[in-house]
């Protein structure tokens, strides 16, 4: 076999359509496309946003103004209280992430655990998470607690 026996199956190859090229060819004068009209000029159907008549999908949406930018690989944070570790965990317990997650303090246990300060600590405690407040971690020690961070 050469270069030159090669041959498409049967029925792969088409021709195409020749259209305007006059009447006796059978897609003369209007081409198919009927007369007059929108549909029978080139290019027709307007543009992709165009919705005859609608109001445009993209006008329909509101704008996106600056605030309403959500950074793409912000960390979101499990938010935990002293005044709920005070009033879950006793004096020299360890708080880590695990701890949290089986009391249901945690919202999503997947996410890393952050320690505000609202509310007050009279217990020592080890508080071993991601994230400390300056105002938690000052309390915590005053109470005779440590805090270490963890990666």
């Amino acid at each position: 076999m050469k270069l030159n026996d090669l041959v498409p199956n049967e029925g792969a190859k088409k021709d195409r359509k020749r259209l305007g090229r006059g009447i006796s060819a059978g897609k003369g004068k209007t081409s198919g496309k009927g007369t007059k009209g929108q549909s029978s000029r080139s290019g027709e159907g307007g543009h992709l946003y165009r919705q005859g008549g609608n109001l445009p999908f993209y006008r329909r949406l509101p704008f996106m103004r600056g605030e309403g930018f959500t950074p793409p690989n912000q960390v979101e944070y499990n938010e935990v209280n002293l005044s709920q570790l005070a009033a879950k965990f006793e004096a020299k317990s360890v708080v880590t992430p695990e701890a949290l997650a089986e009391a249901n303090m945690l919202h999503k246990p997947a996410n890393p655990v952050v320690i505000l300060g609202r509310g007050e600590i009279a217990v020592a405690l080890t508080v071993r998470v991601q994230r400390v407040s300056k105002g938690a971690q000052a309390k915590i020690e005053a109470a005779g607690g440590k805090v270490e961070i963890i990666a």
